[in-house]
C-alpha cells in the first residue's frame, strides 16, 4: 500500500509534462444525452453528438517509424464509455481471442488510471473485438488479468467481422468500437464518470505485422517501445 501511494504521488507530481517541457493538455470526454446499448451503434451516437476524432500519431521509436492512420474519440454517459477507433494500414491479422496476444495483431489500446493510487487498466483490442483486459501498477507480473465475467461486460464492434485471420498484406480500413461499463475496472468501486478526471494513453501497434509499429496519443519518452508508462499518460476530464 505505501509503495502504492508512492507511486500515485510521483506520478501525479511528474505526468503533467513530457520530457521535452510541453504541457499537457487535458481532453475533455463530453457526457452524452442520449445512450446505446449496442456497440455497433456508437458510431453513429457520436457522430449525432459531433464528437471529434483525436489523432494516435506519436513515432516515440526511431527503429519504428512505420505510421498507420490512427483516430480515437470518447465520450461517456455517466457510467458507461464509449470508444470509437479507425484505422488505415498496410497490412493487418487478427489471431487472438479474448485474453490472448491481442497486442501482436492489428491492435488498439486504451491505458487508464482511474483513482490515484497507481493502479491502471490496460484495455487492448485487436480489428476483429478480441480483448486482454489487465491491472495494476506496473507491467509483467505486476499486473492481473480481468476474469472472463468483466471480459464480457465490455462490448464490443468491429468492422472487420470477429472471426479470426491471418496476416493480409493489403491496405486495409476498419473500425472498432468499445462500450465499457464501470464494472469493467474491477479492482474498484466506481459508480459515475461525471466530474472525474484521470490520467490515460491511446496506442495503435501491431508486434506480429509485416509492419511493425508502435504509436501513442500521448508521447513516452523512453529508449524503448514500452506502452506500461503511466508518468506519460495524458488527462481526461469527464464532463459532469
Amino acid at each position: 500500500m505505501i509503495l502504492a501511494t508512492f507511486i500515485a504521488l510521483f506520478f501525479s507530481l511528474s505526468a503533467y509534462t513530457d520530457n521535452q517541457g510541453r504541457e499537457d493538455q487535458p481532453l475533455s470526454v463530453p457526457h452524452l444525452k442520449k445512450s446505446v446499448m449496442e456497440a455497433k451503434d456508437v458510431p453513429a451516437l457520436l457522430d449525432a453528438e459531433e464528437v471529434p476524432f483525436t489523432t494516435i500519431g506519436c513515432v516515440n521509436w526511431s527503429a519504428y517509424p512505420y505510421k498507420p492512420e490512427a483516430q480515437f474519440r470518447i465520450a461517456h454517459a455517466d457510467s458507461l464509455i464509449f470508444i470509437h477507433y479507425r484505422v488505415s494500414e498496410e497490412c493487418v491479422a487478427a489471431l487472438a481471442t479474448d485474453g490472448g496476444a491481442v497486442f501482436k495483431d492489428a491492435c488498439c489500446e486504451f491505458f487508464i488510471m482511474p483513482a490515484d493510487d497507481g493502479i491502471y487498466y490496460n484495455f487492448e483490442t485487436n480489428c476483429i473485438g478480441s480483448l486482454l483486459l489487465e491491472e495494476g501498477i506496473g507491467k509483467g507480473a505486476l499486473r492481473s488479468a480481468a476474469p472472463k465475467q468483466v471480459l464480457s461486460l465490455v462490448r464490443r464492434w468491429a468492422s472487420l467481422g470477429t472471426q479470426t485471420f491471418s496476416l493480409r498484406q493489403e491496405p486495409t480500413t476498419w473500425e472498432l468500437t468499445l462500450i465499457i461499463p464501470v464494472e469493467a475496472f474491477f479492482r474498484h468501486q466506481l459508480t459515475s464518470l461525471s466530474g472525474r478526471t484521470m490520467r490515460a494513453n491511446f496506442y495503435k501497434c501491431g508486434n506480429g505485422l509485416c509492419q511493425r509499429h508502435y504509436l501513442s496519443w500521448q508521447p513516452i519518452r523512453t529508449p524503448n517501445p514500452d506502452f506500461h508508462q503511466s508518468a506519460y499518460f495524458g488527462t481526461l476530464m469527464f464532463q459532469p
